[in-house]
């Protein structure tokens, strides 16, 4: 199946770099292009792309309305979204992830990384390596403060013992690998618990569980 790509930034050099990286691929089709959020808001509705390669800032509408309202419009069908950053400049990455992205790219990502990763979140999973998405965290969470009611110590009731000691180390940033080392079960058995906490706690991927997980107070910014 074909991977439908829209690619989102107010720079048209990098739209035009990303665009003969991607359709080199065979897999992998771009179907458009936006230079803001508000124009990209149209041509997803226009295009029904499977990913957003999605700029932060940008001018009209940036990456995090923009992100935010793709997400909502239909959590099940929308499409995934990437947010590409420079990482050390912008502020808005984890309002991004908390927006309803997947993940995140730094703008100088190689082209075989750059494939890989759409291929990743096309899949449904999430893009970020879990020790980048902690460190993410640990630097934005303390600046901003939490905008989902649902993420409090009260929505972790429905998580068994077991599921909270995953989503904390999910939050830390370990592998499913590295989990099931740690609690000495098999890694299959701690793929089913990802799997029952995401449902449960109504998010999409790894990403949404950690930032859930710092949002709730089960992890502090800097804490283990």
């Amino acid at each position: 199946m074909t991977i439908r790509v829209l690619l989102v930034d107010d720079q048209p050099l990098l739209r035009t770099g990303f665009r003969m990286i991607l359709e080199a691929e065979p897999d992998i089709a771009v179907v458009g292009e936006a230079g803001d959020g508000a124009k990209a808001l149209e041509e997803v509705r226009a295009l029904q792309p499977d990913v957003v390669l999605m700029d932060i800032r940008m001018p009209r509408m940036d990456g995090v309305e923009a992100t935010r309202t793709i997400t909502e419009a239909n959590r099940d069908s929308a499409p995934r979204v990437l947010v590409l950053t420079t990482f050390d400049l912008d502020e808005y990455v984890y309002e991004a992830l908390r927006a309803g992205a997947s993940g995140f790219l730094l703008k100088d990502v190689p082209p075989d990384e750059l494939a890989a990763a759409i291929r990743v979140v096309a899949r449904g999973e999430a893009v970020v390596a879990p020790a980048i998405t902690r460190r993410l965290l640990d630097r934005f969470a303390p600046r901003l403060p939490s905008a989902r009611p649902d993420a409090t110590p009260q929505a972790l009731a429905g998580l068994t013992a077991r599921e909270l000691e995953v989503l904390a180390l999910v939050a830390r940033g370990l592998s499913n690998a590295e989990i099931a080392e740690q609690l000495v079960v098999s890694e299959t058995t701690i793929k089913t618990h990802v799997g029952h906490l995401l449902t449960k706690l109504g998010v999409r991927d790894r990403v949404q569980a950690a930032v859930f997980a710092y949002e709730s107070g089960l992890i502090t910014p800097g804490n283990t």
